[in-house]
């Protein structure tokens, strides 16, 4: 007699799920550069795939607001206006604010060890001017702080938000003196969470977040 599956064994991700993965990722490197046209028969020789899973992951995509589909045009990756800039980050900023403020609250001395390593790396890709490197420990450190926060729902909201900000804030890094600027302004934040300030982590990542937006303003000015 066959035994029954167990219920806890785990499938594997759905194909369309694997061809939106790497589709996102490709958006946030800009190789698929904002604006640019997606072309899907292209997509599917690469990846040797059926149209039906690619469009499926497009579907998804355009869920998170990274691409828009358009009939009888075909997708494209979406191209952030100023006005899309200027509403997402206020709000990533009262969302991660809160982050902080419950990380402030709940935060164990594991959780501050955690949070002071990758505040290290941030320090040493600063130091050798790693836009990239700096980006993806900076990722880490809020994901980080979303854990230890401890609220799922707060949690979704700023992913949602997130990925529409990644399609731009790589950039910004890349701006004279922001880099310095952004690690300046990490510590601050570890600093109020290692007092167990929650009102100063809460403004500290808010004007952080805040900053972020301004500097994506003067890059914007230099091209």
């Amino acid at each position: 007699m066959n035994a029954r599956p167990s219920s806890k064994i785990l499938a594997a991700p759905a194909l369309y799920e694997q061809v939106a993965e790497r589709l996102r990722n490709r958006i946030f490197a800009h190789e698929l550069p904002q604006g640019g046209w997606i072309d899907e028969q292209a997509l599917t020789l690469e990846y040797g795939i059926s149209r039906t899973p690619l469009r499926e992951a497009l579907k998804v995509l355009a869920a998170e607001g990274l691409v828009e589909l358009k009939p009888r045009r075909g997708c494209y990756v979406t191209q952030l206006s100023e006005r899309d800039i200027d509403e997402v980050f206020p709000v990533m900023a009262m969302l991660e604010g809160r982050v902080a403020e419950l990380a402030a609250r709940r935060a164990t001395s594991a959780d501050f060890s955690r949070l002071a390593a990758i505040h290290a790396e941030l320090e040493d890709h600063a130091a050798t001017h790693n836009a990239d490197r700096f980006f993806e420990a900076n990722q880490r450190f809020h994901a980080a702080l979303q854990e230890i926060a401890g609220n799922r729902y707060l949690a979704q909201l700023i992913d949602d938000a997130r990925k529409l900000i990644k399609l731009t804030r790589r950039d910004s890094l890349r701006l004279e003196g922001r880099l310095k600027q952004s690690l300046q302004e990490h510590r601050e934040i570890l600093e109020a969470l290692r007092a167990k300030d929650a009102a100063g982590a809460r403004q500290a990542m808010h004007d952080h977040l805040l900053s972020g937006r301004a500097a994506l303003a003067r890059l914007a000015t230099t091209a």
